[in-house]
Order: C-alpha cells, then sequence, then structure tokens
C-alpha cells in the first residue's frame, strides 16, 4: 500500500518522537516500505549542529541507526531554512515532493488553547499535503 514514508524529525527533541518513529517502523515493515527522515535547520549554528553539512551528517547517523534498531530500510533529506520556526510547513510540504513519499507520519502533541490561534504543523501538513498524513499522538 505505501512505499515511501516520510518522517519529519527535530533532532533537538527526538525523545519526544518515539511513538511517530515505532509506527513509522512498524508500517515500513508491514508495507515493505522505505522510511525518509526529514529535518529542517537553519543556515545558522544551532544547539544541534554548526552548519548545515554537521546538521545533514546527524541526520543520517541518526536515520542509519534507526534502520538497524527497526530492520527496515531508512534515508536521512536535510532540508535548509532561513527561519525553521517561521517556515516550517511550507518546507515539509516540500520535502514531500521532493522526497516522492506516498505517506507521512509525523508527531504531535496534545491540542491546547494555542492551536486555536496557531494551527500546529501536524494539522497543517495534514491539510495541505497531496499524500496521506498519519499525525501521532
Amino acid at each position: 500500500m505505501f512505499k515511501r514514508i516520510m518522517v519529519p524529525v527535530d533532532l533537538a527533541h527526538v525523545d519526544r518522537l518515539s511513538r511517530a518513529l515505532t509506527c513509522a517502523a512498524d508500517l515500513a515493515k508491514t508495507y515493505g516500505a522505505s522510511v525518509v527522515y526529514v529535518g529542517v535547520s537553519a543556515a545558522t549554528p544551532s544547539s544541534v549542529a554548526h552548519s548545515p553539512q554537521e546538521f545533514a551528517t546527524k541526520l543520517a547517523e541518526f536515520a542509519e541507526a534507526q534502520g538497524k534498531d527497526a530492520g527496515i530500510e531508512t534515508e536521512a533529506h536535510a532540508m535548509t531554512s532561513h527561519d525553521p520556526s517561521t517556515d516550517l510547513d511550507p518546507t515539509l510540504l516540500k520535502a514531500v515532493d521532493e522526497t516522492k513519499a506516498d505517506l507521512v507520519v509525523m508527531a504531535s502533541h496534545i491540542p491546547n488553547v494555542t492551536d486555536y490561534i496557531w494551527p500546529s504543523n501536524g494539522g497543517t501538513v495534514a491539510g495541505h499535503a497531496k499524500v496521506s498524513v498519519l499525525v501521532v499522538r
């Protein structure tokens, strides 16, 4: 059913992604799909990496480790944004096309009052992506 699963990851908060990572790995095993982990970084130094190249290397290491742990085919797709906090949604939507994903599995949070003012990333991606999106809480 699915051949390529895209999973957005925030390397600064991997501890909050376990349910989405497990879900994506289980779906990949079930359907014989590959998983591409997408990370978005600024061109400026951050708490995760000092440069986009270092970020891409860390994301590739993360993808490789996930693949070994789950026994699935994985790869990394690093993207650079001028300001990931403001243009994360359009960057992730662009990544869906670039990776040729046919499913997006992404972590979300429990909705709160601010979600009525600012939409969640998962809600925005689900509302605008041309492929199926599974938002995991």
